[in-house]
C-alpha cells in the first residue's frame, strides 16, 4: 500500500464518522457537550489512528494504533447504546449504525492479526 487511504478498514471507518455526525444531528441541543462530542470524538479517533499508524515506523508501532483504533471503535459502540437507551437514537437506526461498527471491527481486527511483529 502506498497510503493509509487504501486501506479497506480506513475507507470503512470514514463511512462509520459520517454516519455518526449525521445521526447525532438529531440529539438534544442539551447534548451538544456530552454525548453529540463524545461520538463524534470516538469516531473521529477510529480513522485517525489507523492513518497515523500507517505513518510509523514498524508493524509493532502500526499494530499499537490499530489496538487504540479498536479501543474507540468499543468506546463508541458502548455510547451508541447508551443513546439508545436514553432514547436519542431509535433502535432501527441503532441497530444499522451498530452493524456499521461491526463491519469495522471484524475488518479492524483482521488487519491487526495480519500484522507480523
Amino acid at each position: 500500500m502506498k497510503t493509509y487511504r487504501e486501506i479497506i478498514c480506513w475507507q470503512k471507518a470514514i463511512e462509520l464518522v459520517k454516519s455518526i455526525y449525521k445521526i447525532t444531528n438529531n440529539f438534544p441541543q442539551s447534548e451538544q457537550f456530552g454525548l453529540t462530542s463524545q461520538l463524534r470524538r470516538a469516531a473521529i479517533s477510529i480513522p485517525s489512528n489507523i492513518a497515523e499508524g500507517f505513518g510509523r515506523s514498524s508493524n509493532k508501532e502500526f499494530r499499537r494504533f490499530l489496538e487504540i483504533s479498536r479501543g474507540s471503535l468499543f468506546e463508541l459502540q458502548t455510547q451508541l447504546f447508551i443513546s439508545k437507551e436514553l432514547g436519542f437514537i431509535i433502535s432501527k437506526s441503532y441497530d444499522m449504525i451498530y452493524e456499521q461498527t461491526r463491519e469495522v471491527e471484524r475488518i479492524l481486527i483482521g488487519f491487526i492479526n495480519s500484522l507480523k511483529v
